[in-house]
């Protein structure tokens, strides 16, 4: 089996889970309990992981696309024989509406085929191999009609309005005609084995819900500035991957999707990062409405919970979980061979200074919504966060890239330091009686005049990753970003020009670092932003265009581009990369908004 492009996969969502559909027809993903829970379907990771392939029998020419301001995929196939229509959504409960969507997903994954002209034959293959390809289900024929696989805790109920299905053995395959007029529809419910049984729907009527539930979200969403289509994709991506009962946003819908084909930089990305907390509210600010940003900072201010002497952790589960341990699935090849493939992510145990900073800086930009004074909670939480930067940011981290060798004084956690302390000496007339301003004042004093001293290379001519160091780090770029220095201050001016010779390329692209042979989409769109602040707003709308051109025929960026070859790597969808276009576009169009 020749191993699909990360971009040919479109992303289907009921704000509970994902799945990602192939040009192909082929679902190769689908966690349906919850995006952080096992798979059913796991071919993206290995070619005996589990799918569902639902397309012509014959070649065909393929034109695919969203139905408008929704999350369900139609896919035109195009053979001799005539064409067909293959619509793909995760069911919406029904009747659900607005904020409703995902509340009570039934994890219901629905495939209609119309036929639009001549006679098209159909094949259906159906092997579905739960808890990320460990089990192989019995399956079963059912009296209603249908066939119902079970598997450890899995059950799964597959139905055709129209065919019969009959199961072989461990896997469903059949045929079918569709002519000009015809409608054939799937559903495959998905139930724990032991609680109520798998939900059923009339697939049609699903769909039209599940289309109604979607299009009456984005009617409360208004975005009026520069590139529309772009910033309204993005934002439903961000609806997408947001987990509706608690508000988390996973960075990612995967795990283990490469970094460099053949590598082993591999990571579970289906959790939600604390780091990225504050570009993610500025993003739903933008592109979404305040609604959602607010939900998310309910369950973050839940998730951290009291502060003690331990850091924060730089990632929680969807619920806020914690401890997120890693494991190695080494039944699993990996996407095109890239070993291993991680279940969890061991990143919670490492000391990230730079969590606070985006908290603390979240609450900022919330808090006219938040009360005057903050509720207790909040108080203690921003309070507790602040007391904890100012006594331990003098200690080294891992860094913003999550680096698993030593721990160096990087000057993006610094900086993200004295954005904690910056905001929290704003935010003091709400936080009581335990706020020490002139503290943390001294502090965050302290901290800018050591990264202004330390942070910068001479010979290098820049700010570079870390003190001492005279390695190049793309994530110099979001000190301008986050306010730590403008963009016109000389040396910043400087930096932001070496980055650019030294780490970017033509098309628009910038890597993390030197020895990175992919752009990361994320530094990309934080380089339109800084030339946007260094007034150079032409330039950077040029740049701003040329990255959108990575993106895929759906919209869909991952998380990185290969700078030879143009695929793209990592993770997808991936929720940075959507938050980079939402505030790139918004900073073109408002430069003086933070």
């Amino acid at each position: 089996m020749q191993q699909p492009a990360i971009s040919d996969y479109g992303f289907l969502s009921d704000c509970r889970s994902g799945a990602l559909v192939g040009r192909d027809g082929s679902v190769d993903w689908w966690c349906p309990d919850r995006f952080d829970q096992a798979s059913v379907f796991a071919r993206l990771l290995d070619p005996a992981g589990g799918h569902w392939r639902l397309a012509p029998l014959a070649p065909s020419r393929v034109e695919r696309a969203y139905l408008p301001d929704t999350l369900v995929l139609r896919t035109v196939h195009h053979t001799p024989e005539g064409s067909v229509a293959v619509t793909d959504a995760l069911a919406a409960e029904p009747g659900a509406r607005g904020h409703e969507l995902g509340m009570n997903s039934p994890a219901v994954l629905l495939r209609v085929v119309e036929g639009l002209s001549g006679r098209v034959r159909m094949q259906l293959d159906f092997a579905p191999r739960p808890e990320h390809g460990l089990l192989t289900p019995y399956l079963h024929e059912q009296p209603e009609g249908g066939v119902l696989a079970t598997a450890g805790p899995v059950a799964l109920v597959l139905r055709a309005a129209g065919e019969a299905l009959r199961p072989d053995r461990d896997r469903v395959s059949c045929t079918f005609d569709v002519p000009a007029g015809r409608t054939v529809a799937f559903d495959l419910a998905y139930a724990p084995v032991y609680g109520d049984p798998p939900a059923r729907l009339d697939p049609v009527t699903a769909l039209d819900e599940t289309v109604q539930a979607w299009q009456a979200f984005r009617e409360t969403h208004r975005y009026d500035g520069q590139y529309v289509p772009q910033v309204r994709q993005s934002a439903l991506v961000l609806t997408g991957l947001t987990y509706a009962r608690s508000g988390a946003v996973a960075a990612a819908l995967t795990t283990s999707l490469p970094e460099r084909i053949g590598g082993d930089r591999n990571y579970d990305y289906r959790y939600s990062w604390l780091r990225d907390f504050s570009m993610t509210m500025r993003a739903l600010w933008v592109g979404a409405c305040p609604d959602e940003a607010s939900r998310l900072f309910a369950w973050v201010a839940r998730s951290i919970g009291r502060i003690g002497d331990r850091p924060v952790p730089v990632l929680f589960g969807l619920e806020g979980e914690r401890d997120l341990s890693e494991h190695e699935c080494t039944h699993l090849r990996g996407y095109a061979d890239s070993r291993p493939v991680r279940i969890g992510n061991d990143a919670w145990r490492q000391r990230q200074l730079d969590v606070p900073g985006e908290v603390i800086s979240a609450v900022w930009r919330l808090h006219d919504y938040l009360g005057d004074p903050f509720e207790t909670e909040l108080r203690e939480m921003v309070v507790g966060l602040a007391d904890q930067v100012a006594a331990t940011w003098r200690q080294p981290d891992r860094g913003m890239w999550e680096t698993r060798d030593t721990e160096r004084h990087y000057v993006s956690s610094k900086a993200l330091c004295w954005l904690a302390l910056d905001r929290a000496v704003a935010l003091a007339p709400r936080l009581g009686e335990r706020a020490e301003p002139r503290r943390w004042a001294a502090a965050r004093d302290e901290i800018r005049a050591t990264v202004l001293r330390e942070g910068w290379n001479d010979r290098v001519g820049a700010y570079t990753g870390a003190f001492g160091s005279a390695e190049l780090d793309a994530s110099a770029l979001f000190l301008p970003v986050m306010g730590f220095l403008p963009a016109t201050d000389p040396r910043m001016r400087a930096t932001i020009a070496v980055v650019e010779r030294e780490l970017g390329s033509d098309d628009g692209l910038v890597r993390r670092w030197n020895d990175d042979p992919a752009g990361f989409v994320l530094c990309s769109f934080w380089l339109v932003e800084c030339l946007v602040l260094a007034g150079e707003a032409g330039r950077a709308r040029r740049l701003f265009e040329r990255v959108l051109g990575h993106a895929n025929d759906l919209g869909l960026f991952a998380e990185q581009i290969d700078l030879r070859s143009g695929v793209q790597l990592g993770n997808t969808p991936q929720a940075l990369s959507h938050i980079g276009l939402i505030n790139a576009a918004w900073r073109l169009t408002e430069p003086d908004t933070d």
